[in-house]
């Protein structure tokens, strides 16, 4: 392996680090260089990670890629081990994209106070924290990266956020703590149980399969990781933390924590949970599912009841990383596949929902549906039509990226690894309400916002439509939706391989 490979992953998490410190180190009069310097480093990180996909070898059967596997912390047995599979590649890049289209964005519209300096210096911390959780194959390393990105995202939260800024901000904090230390204290128990001792991911893979733990010590292990990860989703009914942050979050913190760190908590259960704790899992699986779909039906039943257009699309989340649980829940490779479909879509759109939003908001200062009053499409109708693009995607409409995770998920649950198939398939009934529920909050809201008379109170004020960085940093977006939706196999073809050896865990 050359020194590139080794390399290549720990150039792309850390770059944006190293700018977060060369931002720091700058005054903070340079506002524009400093800017600029947002888009440089996580530019850099995102043009790595495009070379790391025409280097990604997508044949069947191939193992781990661009691994480093060396010494770290000795005492503990912690290793800096850190690679790229099949499962990893498509979050990882993701990470890279939606950071760098974020600098774009934050080079002309940045939330109130200002203090570019520290915004972007935390933005670029927030991405190390990301990427490096996906990349990630030695549980003290995953922990860490885990934790580093609660700082960034609870000080964007309460310096740039809205009015309830503080709460949330804390909330978020301590919802997502209280988790890590369930799930430490997990991977403490695997570290202990597993003999010899180690935090290396792929060693305790090896482990589950050829010497796995006690059923008891796996059930107990398991709960501790899934109150970590699943706070993190956020299943429900761990999930009220979500719309708070969400709705008082700045429009870049809205859309890195929908589009990635959501995420997080699906991996974990998919890289972790599944593979080292498999007999538990299949406990575990038909309770993971029921919540899944509570949450499904939940938040689109939230959704109709929503009056502020943020909080909305909050619920929404929701409702769609149910849909990823569900596929999860199936232990099949095909629900696995969705599951992981449904994360890169639900990153591309709820992301580019959110940037929506943040312009609505920049324009007409309410993100009160019924002050905002219909009309948009006359008053500013690139933007209307963007919006209304973006919300038939997340709908779930064929040919655009929301359909295929969703139907797929719903597919897998009618054949399930679980013995339990007339639960899965009542299950699956459930989903499909959500989804039919799922389309009619959305059209509702693009009743209301975009369609009929322009209320008068907007009628002679002068708004701009979408403009040149706007398009800038949302065109990517909208290209990814429609090709993922056009041709799925983009992220399926990549998965696929990785993901079967998984579910072979699971094959009754």
């Amino acid at each position: 392996m050359s020194g590139w490979d080794k390399s290549a992953v720990s150039l792309a998490v850390f770059l944006p680090a190293f700018g977060a410190l060369v931002v720091a180190m700058l005054p903070s009069r340079n506002d524009r260089l400093i800017r600029g310097l947002g888009i440089v480093f996580t530019g850099a990180a995102l043009v790595v990670g495009i070379v790391m996909l025409f280097g990604f070898d997508y044949g069947a059967g191939r193992g781990l890629q661009f691994e480093l596997n060396g010494s770290w912390i000795s005492t503990i047995h912690a290793r800096y081990h850190v690679g790229m599979d099949g499962i990893s590649l498509p979050l990882f890049e993701l990470t890279l994209l939606l950071s760098f289209l974020c600098a774009i964005y934050t080079y002309r519209i940045l939330p109130e106070p200002g203090r570019p300096k520290a915004f972007l210096a935390l933005m670029m911390l927030l991405e190390t924290g990301m990427a490096g959780t996906f990349i990630a194959f030695d549980l003290v390393l995953f922990f860490v990266f885990w934790e580093l990105v609660l700082v960034p995202m609870y000080f964007m939260i309460g310096i740039w956020g809205s009015a309830n800024r503080q709460y949330a901000s804390i909330k978020f904090f301590l919802y997502t703590l209280f988790g890590s230390v369930f799930m430490l204290l997990g991977f403490l128990a695997m570290y202990f149980k597993a003999n010899p001792h180690t935090f290396d991911i792929i060693q305790l893979q090896h482990v589950a399969q050829v010497a796995p733990f006690a059923k008891s010590v796996q059930n107990i292990i398991f709960a501790g990781v899934f109150l970590g990860f699943a706070i993190k989703v956020p299943m429900w009914p761990f999930h009220t933390w979500l719309p708070d942050a969400h709705t008082e979050a700045p429009t870049v913190g809205s859309v890195l924590l929908a589009g990635i760190l959501l995420k997080m908590g699906t991996y974990g259960f998919i890289r972790i949970a599944l593979p080292i704790l498999p007999q538990a899992a299949r406990i575990w699986a038909p309770a993971i599912a029921i919540l899944a779909v509570i949450g499904i039906v939940y938040a689109s039943l939230a959704c109709l009841a929503q009056k502020d257009l943020k909080r909305l699309i909050a619920y929404s989340s929701v409702g769609h990383m149910g849909f990823v649980m569900l596929g999860i829940a199936t232990l099949t490779d095909i629900g696995i596949n969705a599951a992981i479909f449904g994360m890169v879509a639900h990153g591309l759109i709820t992301g580019m929902l959110f940037f929506e939003v943040g312009a609505i908001y920049d324009r007409y200062h309410t993100r009160m549906i019924a002050d905002i009053g219909g009309g948009l499409m006359q008053k500013i109708p690139k933007l209307g039509g963007i919006f209304a693009f973006t919300a038939i995607a997340s709908l779930g409409l064929p040919g655009l990226a929301g359909f295929w995770g969703e139907v797929t998920a719903l597919l897998s649950s009618y054949s399930p690894a679980s013995t339990h198939l007339f639960l899965f398939r009542t299950l699956m009934v459930f989903g499909g309400i959500g989804t039919i529920l799922t389309a009619g909050y959305f059209l509702w809201t693009l009743q209301r916002v975009n369609m009929g008379p322009l209320p008068e109170l907007w009628s002679e004020k002068a708004f701009p439509d979408v403009t040149s960085v706007e398009l800038l940093a949302w065109s990517p977006l909208l290209v990814g939706i429609l090709l993922l939706g056009l041709f799925p196999r983009v992220v399926f073809g990549v998965t696929n391989d990785t993901v079967a050896a998984l579910a072979r865990l699971f094959v009754r």
